[in-house]
């Protein structure tokens, strides 16, 4: 795998998830690595511009061997049901030329409570709609947080966000 398009939150936005596609085609990416909150809204956000989760579902589909998906805190067994690629892992450790990546949604591990990592190690995280590049301590090191902010309800005055990662580099994009 040469490079990995990471989005986070979608929330059922078929206007956003049209633009994150376009972009990951755009990019020549191998995977795009979804970190939770595909299609609920959830009840502390506003309905995203262009709400049309069943559209998101349809848009997705035809990508449903270039995705990586882990769950987030708004996903529900009922989406495994409707999706065509395996949204319920809590998360995943991939492997990026020397890197290793520790994907989350980021609501039960986060920065500020690392899973166990190893010096120099990426945790890869959304849920909190804002974008971050951190080193942080950990007792073997550090290790790198990032989160690509989210694709349909930034926070922060965050632009709609993703990242492209590569064995050498971090490439932050706005749709």
């Amino acid at each position: 795998m040469k490079s990995i398009f990471v989005a986070s939150d979608v929330h059922g936005s078929a206007l956003w998830c049209e633009k994150m596609l376009a972009a990951f085609d755009a990019s020549g990416a191998d995977r795009l690595l979804l970190l939770g909150d595909v299609l609920y809204h959830g009840p502390r956000n506003d309905l995203p511009e262009g709400y049309a989760p069943k559209q998101v579902i349809a848009m997705l589909s035809p990508y449903k061997d270039k995705i990586l998906c882990v769950r987030g805190n708004c996903e529900a067994e009922v989406d495994q049901m409707v999706l065509p690629f395996p949204v319920m892992a809590d998360y995943a450790v991939i492997a990026l030329g020397d890197r290793v990546i520790y994907a989350t949604h980021g609501h039960k591990f986060g920065p500020d409570n690392p899973p166990p990592l190893s010096d120099g190690d990426i945790l890869l995280s959304g849920h909190t709609h804002v974008p971050m590049d951190e080193m942080r301590d950990i007792p073997e090191g550090q290790i790198r947080c990032l989160n690509p902010g989210s694709v349909s309800i930034p926070k922060e005055n965050s632009a709609h966000g993703y990242l492209i990662l590569t064995a050498d580099d971090v490439i932050r994009g706005a749709l």
